[in-house]
């Protein structure tokens, strides 16, 4: 690890006035999540998705879909947030300004502290109405004994996953507050993403037109890498906390 870069992304972070950090699945793999898209750990290479992650699967089958959702559930309940999550949640104590926008639905981040979050896919502790889209919080597969999938106690509706699924469009909310977090701030902090799922892919480029220094952290260079001012090669939870000790030291001696 490049200390000099070390340094550099420390100081540019702690005198950061509209900081934002923007993760991927790579953060959550670090806790033994799989991500969807590997060729060897990839859900998507042993799953259909067609089957499990559209609202066609769900109508041909939504038992077997919310059966599989309930097994995700219960495995990022299992789940520990790892020292990446718990550095962004220390970064938002050291600096309340911080937006953090995921494109992770295991909750991990929430667990791990941070309160600032804009989540583009959703959340899959959280069950919505098919129909009607109202929430369900902090959903319990474990407690309910009724019929699978459940359903929605005002319309009589399904519920379902309140997350992304193929073919839909990202929530038209989180989407604008992600855009508008991007083009207003001075630095963001891109962390485990691919930089290939869009629209959120779209979003370093975007603040950097406006700007913002961007700041890469990642074992292996992705998409983002060569619009990146800097970049931090390695794992999350090794260079993050490495990063936000340091931006609190800065903060202590300012």
């Amino acid at each position: 690890m490049d200390r000099e870069l070390l340094v550099q992304a420390a100081a540019w972070i702690a005198e950061s006035r509209r900081p934002v950090a923007f993760t991927g699945a790579g953060v959550s793999r670090e806790s033994g999540i799989p991500t969807f898209r590997e060729a060897t750990t990839g859900f998507w290479e042993r799953y259909d998705p067609y089957e499990l992650a559209t609202v066609e699967g769900f109508l041909k089958n939504p038992k077997l879909v919310w059966e599989w959702y309930a097994f995700r559930r219960q495995l990022v309940r299992e789940t520990e947030p790892n020292p990446g999550h718990k550095a962004l949640a220390e970064l938002e104590h050291l600096l309340p300004e911080l937006m953090l926008i995921t494109q992770n639905v295991d909750n991990l981040h929430r667990r791990a502290g941070s309160r600032r979050i804009i989540e583009l896919h959703g959340n899959i502790t959280r069950v919505k109405c098919f129909k009607e889209g109202t929430l369900y919080e902090d959903w319990s597969d474990k407690d309910y004994r009724g019929e699978i999938p459940p359903r929605c106690k005002a319309c009589y509706s399904y519920l379902r996953p309140d997350v992304v699924w193929f073919g839909e469009s990202l929530p038209a909310r989180a989407l604008e507050e992600a855009f508008k977090s991007a083009e207003n701030c001075d630095l963001m902090l891109v962390v485990g993403t691919s930089g290939l799922v869009q629209p959120a892919a779209s979003l370093p480029g975007m603040a950097r037109r406006r700007g913002a220094r961007i700041i890469e952290v990642n074992p292996d260079p992705s998409e983002i890498t060569p619009s990146a001012h800097l970049f931090l090669q390695g794992k999350s939870g090794e260079v993050l906390p490495e990063v936000v000790a340091r931006v609190g030291a800065i903060r202590r001696e300012g």
